[in-house]
């Protein structure tokens, strides 16, 4: 990679890591399994719900209203929830604590049928993990976007996904979020195949 431009290091370094992801096996496979998970948590009506924390809430925000909204084409809405009502949040932080903020969600609105996203760059969360213990209590499905080796959350979920190579937050969330997009899409050609014909 080259040194003396770091724009252009930069750009090598995201080619490096999603390169990395691409010849993992497991990354693919994990993949997948995400996909096969949400499209069946869709068909039998459940909900997909998502959290993470700072920049993984924006993807996990962006991964519901892509659902609720569209993705490629009109189609009807579906159901997802991203955590990240912030009165729900300080609510929840100010009468429980911080590492509360998920779980009580979870609680409140997930069901045995449902799919909880997990994100996290660095999988040690403590809100994150709480989250997951409250999903798999509740017979949840959980989908884990990890980083950093997946940390403990790895143990936690139902399917990992962990970006390899990279070591900073940024170059993980750039693979989470094509990740994301590349479910949705997989998903979205099986139950709308129309949107995808010609």
């Amino acid at each position: 990679m080259s040194s003396a431009d770091p724009i252009r290091a930069a750009f090598e370094e995201a080619q490096a890591t999603l390169a990395a992801f691409l010849d993992d096996p497991a990354c693919l496979a994990g993949v997948a399994a995400f996909a096969d998970a949400a499209e069946a948590t869709l068909r039998q009506g459940g909900k997909l719900m998502s959290c993470g924390n700072g920049g993984s809430m924006c993807d996990a925000m962006h991964f519901a209203e892509e659902w609720t909204g569209r993705f490629r084409g009109d189609r009807e809405a579906l159901t997802a929830l991203a955590f990240s009502d912030p009165s729900h949040l300080t609510c929840i932080a100010n009468d429980f604590g911080f590492d509360a903020i998920f779980e009580r969600q979870v609680e409140a609105h997930g069901r045995e049928g449902d799919l909880l996203l997990a994100i996290s760059t660095s999988g040690s969360s403590p809100n994150i993990l709480r989250a997951l213990d409250a999903a798999k209590a509740r017979g949840i499905h959980t989908v884990g976007l990890l980083g950093k080796g997946g940390g403990p959350a790895l143990d936690k979920v139902d399917t990992a996904i962990v970006v390899p190579l990279a070591t900073s937050s940024d170059r993980i969330q750039e693979l989470h979020i094509k990740v994301l997009h590349t479910v949705i899409e997989a998903v979205e050609r099986r139950l709308f195949p129309a949107n995808y014909a010609g």
